[in-house]
């Protein structure tokens, strides 16, 4: 069962457009593979990517140095959002040619599962 992570705009998009491949996020993640991306609140998933590594805790520096694999700038890369700071590794991405709906579960605000037939959804828009 293919697995989607909710994310903020710009930043999905930074991800989807290969100009990011750091999410940046307050735990660790040990999922590895193609997830499905959708954009929050939308109700879609809009494209998919690997999940390849996860780096951290990031210390100020790591991330300020690592700040444009984020999609900011040095000066932006601050700590303090998140107790601590991880980077999920991404890479490989990919826009569908339009987003497929999936149903949304009440409470989920990082990752959902997506049913199969989302999943041929999916196949049939890469």
């Amino acid at each position: 069962m293919l697995r989607a992570l909710l994310i903020r705009h710009p930043w999905i998009d930074l991800i989807l457009d290969g100009k990011k491949c750091w999410e940046i996020r307050g735990s660790a993640t040990s999922i590895r593979g193609t997830i499905g991306l959708v954009p929050s609140g939308s109700g879609t998933v809009v494209g998919l990517c690997e999940v390849v590594d996860c780096v951290g805790p990031l210390t100020a520096e790591e991330f300020r140095k690592n700040a444009k694999r984020a999609g900011m700038r040095p000066s932006e890369a601050r700590l303090g959002r998140y107790r601590q700071t991880y980077a999920w590794v991404m890479a490989k991405p990919r826009r569908l040619s339009r987003p497929v709906p999936y149903r949304h579960p009440p409470g989920a605000v990082i990752w959902v599962r997506l049913d199969e037939r989302v999943e041929q959804a999916i196949r049939t828009r890469l």
